[in-house]
């Protein structure tokens, strides 16, 4: 029965409806507060579990820390990805909460192969690469303490082993940094939505008129499309100043990133370029239970449902319940 109720206190919108979700399916009559307390409970010892993980791996008085047990191992192309989304926490207002999801990389078959015309511009020559076998690590953290959750979640899932790691993101600076702590080698690339969403409203502020903003908007990303950067990055230094603090953001968001735009290699490479899958993480893993009206979640109680909620994500609930009871 505990199992049954964490399972449904995860996945409902509220204890309350995990509670009558149990009732109309077992006949089982149990209140909200009950639900409640079981599901933080387990929640509480994934947490107790998963961070004793980190701090021995990562123990300066350890020399041969005990690697995590491999779970549903990568052969041989993976992603990394993190991301943040947000999450009342009671008497501190809205909080970050940071994300990892570790995914298994493969060309798509000619039946996944989508549609493109009448798509975006691009799409025909986006790289159609398969994005699946989703893992997650979600925590109420600061940048380093997010970065070892991810490392240990990536030799989880045998990603030192692969022979392309690649890490799609939004150009967040403590992103990047983490991830090449962890993973010198893998591929950082500027998530492309992220890049044209920069550029549309970098137009937008410099050509008020619509067929203008168009054809100069465009003309930048077919530069930044076909491995054309300085083009891109010389027109965007040719711009008259502006005192508008988010058009300058903008502008050095690009150019910061150059390292990470090399879009005509990535293709050719079969790289991921987009970061939907953290995303949607963040709304399926966090999001959907975690961001409720109200008082907001006491801090202890947030972090145990994320832990647990990372599991059940992850399509581990069971293996972890058991290893866990």
């Amino acid at each position: 029965m505990a199992r049954i109720a964490t399972r449904q206190g995860l996945l409902g919108k509220s204890f309350a409806q995990a509670a009558e979700a149990i009732d109309d399916a077992i006949g089982y009559p149990i209140n909200r507060e009950s639900v409640r307390q079981i599901t933080q409970a387990w929640g509480n010892q994934v947490e107790i579990s998963r961070q004793e993980i980190a701090d021995q791996l990562f123990a300066a008085d350890i020399a041969e820390p005990e690697m995590p047990l491999p779970i549903n191992p990568i052969e041989k192309q993976a992603s990394i990805s993190t991301d943040g989304g947000m999450v009342l926490i009671r008497d501190e207002g809205w909080k970050e909460v940071k994300l990892v999801a570790i995914s298994s990389v493969r060309p798509k078959t000619a039946s996944e192969r989508s549609d493109t015309k009448g798509s975006r511009r691009y799409a025909p020559w986006e790289p159609q690469m398969m994005i699946e076998q989703h893992s997650y690590q979600a925590g109420l953290w600061e940048a380093d303490t997010a970065g070892q959750h991810q490392y240990v979640e990536a030799l989880r899932r045998g990603v030192p082993e692969c022979m392309k790691v690649s890490a799609v993101a939004d150009g967040a600076a403590w992103i990047e940094r983490i991830t090449a702590e962890n993973f010198p080698d893998a591929v950082q690339i500027v998530d492309w939505f992220h890049l044209t969403e920069k550029m549309w409203f970098i137009g937008k502020h410099y050509y008020p008129d619509q067929a203008q903003r168009e054809s100069w908007v465009n003309q930048q990303l077919d530069a930044l499309w076909l491995g054309k950067t300085q083009l891109a990055i010389s027109s965007l230094a040719h711009l008259e100043p502006t005192s508008e603090a988010q058009v300058n953001s903008a502008l050095g968001y690009v150019e910061r990133q150059q390292e990470r735009l090399a879009y005509h290699q990535y293709r050719v490479a079969g790289y991921p370029i987009g970061s939907g899958c953290v995303e949607s993480g963040i709304n399926t893993v966090v999001h959907h239970r975690m961001k409720t009206q109200g008082r907001g979640w006491e801090r202890d109680n947030a972090q145990s449902m994320l832990a647990a909620l990372s599991e059940l994500h992850s399509d581990r609930f069971l293996s972890t319940w058991h290893s866990n009871n």
